[in-house]
């Protein structure tokens, strides 16, 4: 009877945003829905921001960009600590953090959605092998710095490790929030609930985790009009509803088939070499491969496809089955990639929520993830996620993808102007330990899989061992059977 108390059997429909945020308090922690810009509560945001509450918790994948959604609470200063994966293109979210204005719990992308999820059905923790042999296991990630970045105040703490069938897995602890916002696509007077593309993404999951749920949506409509078939998240989870008054949806990338070529970034030499890389890349897709791309350099790789390969992209935001990037004036907010580009279907797609996209990855039925990198060593442990103290990007989903069954491809130019990118150990924070199966770069491909470790197995046309040794910091197998490096 007591948990009955709490609330009516179906949702209170909200006659105004205020009605809608009434009761959330200094100090309160939201789970809020979305992924970059796609299926924000950008109504109940706004409505929240006007509170001028602070000290908040917020747990969310990410903070929107500059002015949007959650940043204008970070803007505010309304904000004590963040629980995200991912910081990305947010410059004010990243210049709080590390200067000292603002907490930043990391957390990789699978292992939120899971502990969101895992918190909304009772489970009070779980295992997972993302993060293992990184900071996230070892603990001493910088949550707080002092004023002026340059010592910790808060170092996070290590986590519980366990062996299971040989594999190793770190202990998280789910997550429950007081309040959570969510926007919707469609939602009924009672409360259930159905969203639009990828603009799923963490919305259902923060429904689960809220012990009150507010959600927004476009259309409100009467019981019954929505199929049960139909319905993502029941009534069940849902305490207030609002019909959102109007939505902004900015698309944060996009971008558009306009007929034209693809274009590889870059100038001149360093262009052709990023497409070699690239192209080189596109060999090791097969036919009927499930494959997750990273950003940058692996989002290209599907353009260059060998002659009658078919694949299907799988985006950890939502999505099996992306197409190209659509027509102009065909653009959709509500269709984006984990890169946050504007993108369309293929035939016999399908859209699901972010807990449900990492259990594919973290059950190994993703094929393979081709990822960039800052570092590499050669015991192929891979660094891609943030530079301490001068860059904070997150990892997103990358821990969750290299710690997977997925054979893990890395792409990357060989070198900076500062010298090697691979080493004998990485000096940036590591998103995996001997996760790498392969790695191209314009000069040749490594194999990490060969008995003897890190060994040569193509060499780029015009380019010779030495050349390579010279730009590589570790020593390296050269294979017996060298090859020149295959682009087509």
């Amino acid at each position: 009877l007591a948990r009955f108390a709490r609330r009516n059997f179906a949702a209170k429909i909200c006659s105004s945003l205020s009605e809608a945020v009434e009761g959330i308090q200094s100090g309160s922690s939201l789970a809020v829905g979305g992924f970059g810009n796609s299926g924000v509560p950008e109504n109940l945001i706004k409505a929240l921001a006007e509170l001028n509450l602070n000290n908040l918790t917020l747990v969310s994948n990410n903070c929107a960009v500059d002015g949007y959604g959650l940043a204008q609470l970070l803007e505010k200063k309304q904000v004590k600590r963040v629980v995200a994966s991912y910081v990305g293109e947010n410059a004010f979210f990243e210049k709080e953090y590390i200067s000292g204005q603002l907490e930043l719990e990391i957390t990789p992308q699978g292992t939120l959605a899971e502990k969101l999820r895992a918190g909304g059905a009772g489970i009070p923790a779980f295992y997972t092998p993302a993060g293992y042999g990184t900071v996230i296991s070892d603990g001493g990630f910088p949550i707080k710095y002092k004023s002026g970045g340059k010592e910790v105040e808060i170092p996070s703490e290590p986590r519980e490790t366990r062996e299971f069938n040989g594999k190793h897995y770190i202990l998280e602890k789910s997550i429950t929030t007081d309040y959570a916002l969510v926007k919707a696509w469609k939602g009924d007077k009672l409360g259930n609930l159905v969203f639009r593309g990828s603009a799923m993404n963490f919305n259902p999951l923060c429904a689960m985790a809220g012990k009150l749920t507010i959600a927004e949506v476009e259309e409100l409509v009467e019981p019954g009009e929505i199929a049960p078939s139909e319905i993502h998240t029941p009534a069940v989870y849902v305490h207030r509803i609002i019909k959102g008054p109007t939505y902004l949806k900015p698309i944060e990338r996009r971008t558009l088939n306009t007929g034209a070529e693809i274009q590889v970034p870059g100038k001149g030499e360093a262009k052709i070499l990023r497409e070699r890389i690239i192209r080189r890349a596109a060999q090791e897709l097969k036919d009927g491969m499930f494959v997750n791309l990273g950003i940058g350099m692996p989002t290209l790789v599907p353009n260059f496809l060998p002659q009658g390969i078919k694949i299907y992209l799988q985006s950890e935001n939502g999505i099996l089955g992306m197409g190209p990037y659509p027509r102009p004036g065909e653009e959709d907010a509500d269709f984006i990639n984990a890169g946050k580009e504007t993108v369309t279907l293929i035939k016999g797609a399908s859209l699901f929520h972010s807990s449900d996209s990492f259990a594919m990855i973290r059950g190994g039925h993703i094929h393979l993830s081709i990822l960039g990198a800052l570092q590499v060593s050669k015991d192929g442990d891979l660094a891609n996620w943030i530079v301490p103290g001068k860059m904070v990007k997150g990892m997103g989903g990358a821990m969750d993808l290299v710690s997977s069954p997925t054979r893990c491809i890395v792409t990357m130019e060989h070198k900076t102007k500062e010298g090697p990118k691979i080493l004998n150990k990485c000096t940036l924070p590591l998103t995996g330990k001997g996760v790498i199966s392969m790695l191209i770069t314009e000069l040749g491909v490594f194999d990490f899989e060969r008995e003897g470790g890190i060994t040569l197995v193509e060499v780029a046309n015009g380019v010779t061992v030495d050349q390579i040794k010279a730009n590589t910091e570790c020593s390296f197998i050269v294979a017996s059977d060298l090859k020149e490096m295959k682009t087509n």
